[in-house]
């Protein structure tokens, strides 16, 4: 018997409903990277695990204006895809030295003291372990924040922490971000042609120059951004460092102003109801059909270009950059790392930095800026939170395995390892922390 397409619209809403249900979870990006984590762990010490270490080295082939790019599908998630990642990490510093937390400095200046706090003193405790050796290289290591775990293991918390807590964690995450892009591209690049990287700038110039010559639709920046990409690889700055500059130049203004949207939008509400309103379906009348459209026009036309970039990308990083990345980069054979290992200068650098080193260095630092007058804790928010948060900044996992990977080219199984298990341990510290403080 067919199915009446009824039946079969029903029969897809059941078995979407639950991938709509869990993405509609604020955690849901969280859950995610813990679940490709734990596939990644678990493939890796499988009888499969050759097939999992092939598969990160299959060879993709690109051609690009005369030039032939032949890398393997690693090469292409951490400098390929994670430029994209970096992209949205710029358009969110941007909006929020704009519009959110760091646009004043009387808002800016604890979130920013946290985050120099919550980068100092880790890269000092792996140096105090690390100062000279093959180990010297991942001081920048524990300095990083994953903001994705940090306000999903925050949101599951529900009201035992403030809503000004998660605003302040955001702001620290996305300062933090901004130094882990600068180390990046100071510290861990290659040997630097100054070629590639005069090409970088002209395309970096001819950027700007769209966003003042009011270029606004998306499209404009997206092949000069690929532009500056090609250009940064071939530099021997890490490409990824290109996600953030193109983010600068993407339009922060909007086509329209909000007088002019509001006319707008009441000529076509006007217009929407003097249409004949018979009928069950509304886009059966042409006329409410053109108005309709010209409504969603109009208001992608209110919305910036920078704040729609933003919106359109995130899904992609949330469900499908960041869970890639963990799957390609957090496969460890523990059969090959002895836990008496984790002892060694560069494991205790890193689990010391991020457990312990992250919640006192933003502690320290929020206490210092408060005594001076400069800052003041956000509305119910106490020490307690402070420690807490510091401790979830401490869950370094897709920033610190990236820096893992720039710092060492080989042998990162032993850096993943202690990576993974001082996350885990600030995660949790930071949910007992919180959970057991005062409801606000």
């Amino acid at each position: 018997m067919k199915k009446t397409p009824e039946a079969e619209a029903t029969a897809i809403d059941r078995f979407v409903r639950p991938f709509r249900q869990f993405a509609a979870l604020e955690s849901s990006g969280g859950l995610l990277l813990i679940g490709c984590i734990i596939v990644a762990l678990l493939w890796a010490n499988s009888p499969w695990s050759a097939s999992y270490f092939h598969l990160w080295h299959i060879p993709l082939t690109f051609g690009f204006a005369g030039r032939t790019y032949a890398e393997p599908l690693h090469f292409w998630i951490n400098d390929a895809l994670m430029a994209v990642f970096f992209l949205v990490v710029g358009l969110e510093m941007k909006r929020e030295l704009l519009i959110g937390e760091l646009a004043s400095w009387q808002r800016a200046a604890l979130p920013i003291a946290a985050a120099i706090g919550g980068m100092a003193l880790p890269a000092l405790i792996y140096f105090a372990f690390n100062r000279s050796g093959p180990g010297a290289a991942g001081w920048g290591i524990p300095m990083a924040t994953d903001i994705a775990f940090a306000l999903g293991i925050l949101t599951l918390l529900g009201n035992r922490a403030p809503p000004s807590l998660r605003v302040f964690l955001a702001a620290l995450a996305i300062a933090d971000d901004l130094g882990a892009v600068l180390v990046i591209a100071f510290f861990y690049t290659e040997t630097i042609s100054g070629m590639s990287l005069a090409i970088a700038a002209a395309f970096f110039v001819f950027l700007i120059i769209l966003n003042r010559a009011g270029a606004l639709h998306p499209l404009w920046y997206l092949i000069p951004g690929l532009g500056l990409w090609l250009a940064f690889l071939e530099s021997g700055i890490h490409p990824t460092v290109a996600g953030v500059l193109l983010a600068t130049t993407i339009p922060a203004r909007t086509p329209i102003d909000g007088k002019t949207f509001l006319r707008g939008i009441e000529g076509i509400l006007q217009t929407f109801g003097r249409t004949d309103t018979s009928g069950e379906f509304i886009n059966a009348n042409a006329n409410k059909h053109a108005a309709l459209q010209a409504l969603e026009k109009h208001c992608e036309e209110a919305e910036s270009p920078m704040l729609r970039f933003e919106h359109a990308l995130v899904p992609w990083i949330t469900y499908l950059i960041m869970p890639v990345f963990a799957l390609a980069n957090a496969g460890v054979t523990l059969g090959d790392v002895s836990f008496r290992a984790l002892g060694n200068p560069v494991s205790l650098g890193i689990i010391g930095g991020l457990v312990l080193g992250k919640p006192i260095g933003i502690l320290l630092c929020c206490l210092l800026v408060t005594q001076l007058k400069w800052a003041a804790l956000p509305s119910g928010v106490s020490w307690r939170h402070i420690l807490g948060v510091g401790c979830l900044a401490g869950i370094g996992f897709t920033m610190s395995l990236f820096i893992a990977n720039l710092a060492f080219v080989e042998g990162t199984a032993l850096e993943t390892l202690a990576i993974l298990i001082a996350s885990l341990v600030s995660g949790l510290a930071g949910a007992v922390i919180l959970r057991t403080s005062p409801k606000p």
